[in-house]
């Protein structure tokens, strides 16, 4: 496996083997920082089966839609500087708000192949963050995510174009919204989004990255590593183009 690169907010790994195609990844709140860490497990996974990696590296704030413009320009420009072999295939990944970012893109869906969509969150800004709404009276700042948790479903329904999307529900997961986003995606014209439930909780798609970098491959977990696996093959195999 190659080593992950920095090229600017974006995260880059390369497959040591023929490449299938290009995954551009946007990870959750809290984890979506430091991607190369906190997913890198599941990346490092993904590439080895092939894909070429491109994960953004940012911060989450209110304004989700500015935030989806910002990432779908990244990932365009990145696109167009680093054209590489196998990049017929465009496949975007989320997690949790990351899942969100890719739905409200500004191309809505149109210039990629597939989304998978792993444990789609799309709660309101108050229950996200205990104490908001008192603190935005007390401090007179926005309180709610922009567009908020009924307006971005709204957007998904009238402007996602998107008609192949996996979406990855976990078992243990008491914060995902996959069957609402199911049953708004599966109303439009040709749809062919499809569910799908797997083994653990919210945070099944992190990895233990940072702990074992910090501790040594003694700290991993043999059963995590297997969940990891059976999510990247669930990812690799999502797309009707795919091939074993």
């Amino acid at each position: 496996m190659t080593a992950w690169r920095q090229q600017g907010e974006l995260w880059t790994l390369e497959p040591t083997v023929r490449p299938r195609g290009l995954i551009e990844f946007i990870g959750g709140s809290y984890l979506a920082a430091t991607p190369q860490l906190s997913y890198r497990r599941l990346l490092e996974a993904l590439a080895a089966r092939g894909w070429r990696i491109h994960a953004w590296s940012y911060v989450p704030g209110f304004d989700h839609q500015a935030q989806a413009n910002a990432a779908w320009r990244l990932f365009r420009q990145q696109r167009e500087q680093q054209v590489g072999p196998g990049d017929a295939t465009l496949l975007r990944l989320g997690h949790s708000l990351g899942c969100k970012l890719h739905l409200l893109a500004p191309d809505g869906g149109r210039r990629c192949d597939g989304l998978v969509a792993l444990s789609f969150n799309n709660f309101s800004a108050e229950r996200s963050i205990p104490f908001l709404a008192e603190l935005g009276q007390q401090f007179r700042f926005r309180s709610e995510f922009s567009p908020s948790p009924e307006d971005t479903l709204l957007q998904i329904g009238s402007s996602y174009r998107q008609p192949h999307n996996l979406l990855v529900r976990f078992r243990r997961d008491t914060i995902d919204q996959s069957s609402r986003l199911l049953a708004v995606l599966q109303s439009r014209a040709g749809d062919a989004s499809r569910l799908t439930e797997l083994p653990g909780d919210h945070l099944a798609p992190a990895s233990a990255g940072l702990r074992q970098n910090l501790l040594g491959s003694w700290a991993d977990d043999p059963s995590r590593q297997r969940a990891v696996e059976l999510i990247a093959d669930t990812i690799d195999g999502c797309l009707p183009t795919n091939s074993a």
